[in-house]
């Protein structure tokens, strides 16, 4: 599978809102991806699959370790294409470590991190 990634570069203190494609595999509907990530994500506390046609800002997640992604099928590149949008400050390594410690300790996966922004 070939997947693009289109990194830019903007005036942002904090996130990242990344863009990524896929070669949609032949015979497969937008409604069977979607499917497929609804299920892959049903459990996952933070990550939410965003209704359909709606994509994320990094405003949205902003103190939280919460991941939005978007999702859409561009059907006449034969691409599926997902916006994902992150706080970097919590969602990334610092917010990892606390996640992975509360399952190795037994504790709630999300205890002591936030769903919700709490960030200006």
């Amino acid at each position: 599978m070939s997947v693009s990634f289109t990194p830019v570069l903007v005036p942002m203190a904090r996130g990242i809102l990344a863009t990524a494609t896929a070669r949609l595999a032949p015979g497969f509907s937008a409604h069977d991806v979607r499917a497929a990530w609804e299920l892959a994500y049903a459990d996952e506390p933070f990550v939410h699959l965003l209704p359909e046609g709606a994509f994320p800002n990094v405003s949205d997640v902003t103190g939280s370790n919460t991941a939005l992604v978007g999702l859409a099928i561009d059907e006449a590149a034969g691409r599926v294409v997902t916006v994902t949008a992150i706080d970097n400050l919590v969602k990334g390594t610092a917010g990892a470590a606390i996640q992975s410690a509360n399952i190795a300790l037994g504790l709630p996966e999300g205890m002591g991190l936030p769903v919700n922004g709490v960030a200006p």
